[in-house]
């Protein structure tokens, strides 16, 4: 079992995205652990704790209670896949991170005594359609849209990154959990026997648990790494393998092939294609490099603890 960082030097957190799947979890996580953690929150939400107010719609954030935090972590944005990618839909997933990461960033190097910290999110969807090429920190940016969206994203973070803050860019993987996510909207169709590859299969998935995301998102909080930061297992997998892995997991077969035009009819062939079929083969060299002990590196452990089937 994986040991959580003591978080020696980190105390107070502060934490957008608090009532995401991810953020959710890692505020339970570093409460756990005894750290003072405060969510950032907009106009009119009422969670329990301390809070700091920000709008990011309208640029307005509280910097005098950004003040004595010693980390930022910043999960916050429009969810990608809640809806089909009009061109409106594409600007509000595009401005609630960019706009958002740059008015926290702006704050923060405003502040007279500024955290030691920002871990900001990002996602593998930086590398774009890349086929079976092995890809880490080091590899340069793909060309679609969300590509240029996640480059973007981390650029929104220079006011930070210039004032001198260790800022941290949390370039997540397809995130298996059981309560929320990709993982419960696949689990039904192959419960009844109608899952398996998606298109040819052969597309990389590159995926991390829950438990894992959290536990490297905190990992990052107190090494000193900075930077992109993949967030994913050493053990990226095919879309075949994955299905593959999931109805043994359930016990299930798992060999009907999807082809590509059913969920392209779905979800809108753009969205589908960069969901579903794009390919990145994404290895996570900086938390290997630092040491980060993996609780879930192989597929099947990950999937029986996310659906309680171990």
């Amino acid at each position: 079992m994986v040991v959580p960082p003591r978080y020696a030097r980190v105390v107070k957190i502060a934490v957008t995205g608090s009532g995401g799947l991810i953020g959710s979890a890692l505020c339970a996580r570093l409460e756990s652990a005894g750290h003072e953690v405060a969510r950032v929150v907009r106009p009119g939400a009422t969670p329990s704790g301390r809070t700091v107010s920000w709008d990011p719609e309208h640029g307005t954030i509280d910097r005098a209670a950004l003040e004595g935090f010693d980390a930022v972590v910043h999960l916050a944005g429009a969810g990608v896949a809640d809806r089909r990618w009009t061109p409106e839909r594409k600007r509000i997933v595009r401005e609630s991170r960019t706009t958002s990461t740059a008015l926290l960033a702006s704050a923060l190097a405003d502040l007279g005594h500024p955290p030691r910290t920002l871990v900001s999110a990002s996602a593998i969807g930086y590398y774009g359609d890349r086929g079976d090429e092995d890809l880490d920190e080091t590899s340069s940016p793909g060309h679609d849209f969300l590509a240029q969206l996640c480059r973007d994203w981390e650029a929104a973070a220079r006011p930070a990154t210039d004032a001198g803050v260790r800022t941290v860019f949390a370039r997540t993987g397809l995130v298996l959990a059981g309560e929320g996510g990709a993982l419960p909207k696949l689990v039904p169709l192959f419960r009844l026997g109608l899952g398996g590859p998606l298109g040819s299969g052969s597309q990389w998935w590159s995926w991390v648990s829950i438990e894992d995301e959290v536990d490297a998102l905190a990992w990052a909080l107190e090494n000193e790494c900075s930077g992109p930061v993949n967030i994913t297992s050493p053990t990226p997998v095919t879309n075949r393998e994955f299905a593959r892995a999931l109805g043994r997991v359930l016990r299930r077969p798992a060999c009907l092939r999807t082809p590509r035009f059913g969920p392209e009819l779905l979800l809108g062939k753009e969205l589908a294609a960069t969901l579903l079929f794009t390919s990145a083969k994404v290895h996570p060299s900086v938390l290997q490099g630092t040491g980060y002990p993996f609780r879930s590196a192989q597929l099947e452990t990950a999937l029986h603890q996310a659906l309680g089937t171990a």
